[in-house]
């Protein structure tokens, strides 16, 4: 008769799995063992024990999360402080991550971004490549001021034609419309 699995054991070796392929937050871990029928005293105990030695690090994961998804995927401090929630970080060390981007950071990075996918719209109206361009900013969680005000300097630099739209453009009702 064989004895049934060490439930310490068992978070442990789950915990080592899913870390192995890519840093998690506490409540991540929490959640992978309880949906694996892992008992909450043993989570406690194993988190706790994972978190004092360093290999589950909130503060470290919010950061490095922030530096990667800000540079890669080009989001907004919005969009990243909304996944860091919905992976259970606290919010004050959201906020604390956050502060990696300032508002110039936040701003050069929407422009490179709408400057890439303009490239693209090469044939495509003034009109359309504004709408196109500041629905994908917002899809990015940047404010509508600031994703409005990057595309007419993006605009004002395409051709003539654009940047004329870019100045009639009313910053204000552009917002308002979205």
């Amino acid at each position: 008769m064989t004895e049934a699995p060490d439930p310490g054991e068992q978070a442990r070796q789950i915990c080592l799995r899913l870390l192995a392929v890519r840093p998690r937050t506490y409540i991540e871990l929490a959640e992978a063992l309880t949906r694996r029928g892992i008992p909450d005293d043993v989570i406690g105990e194993v988190l706790d024990r994972y978190r004092d030695v360093g290999m589950v690090d909130d503060a470290a994961f919010a950061k490095a999360w922030v530096a990667s998804r800000h540079s890669g995927r080009k989001l907004s401090r919005r969009a990243l402080s909304n996944e860091l929630r919905r992976k259970g970080v606290d919010t004050e060390l959201v906020d604390e991550a956050l502060e990696q981007v300032d508002d110039d950071s936040e701003r050069m990075t929407a422009y490179e971004l709408a400057t890439k996918r303009l490239r693209g719209m090469r044939s495509v109206p003034p009109e359309a490549v504004f709408r196109r361009l500041v629905g994908m900013l917002a899809r990015k969680g940047y404010p509508a001021g600031m994703a409005v005000s990057v595309v007419k300097e993006v605009l004002a630099e395409r051709d003539e034609e654009s940047a004329r739209l870019a100045e009639e453009i009313d910053p204000d009702a552009a917002v308002d419309g979205l």
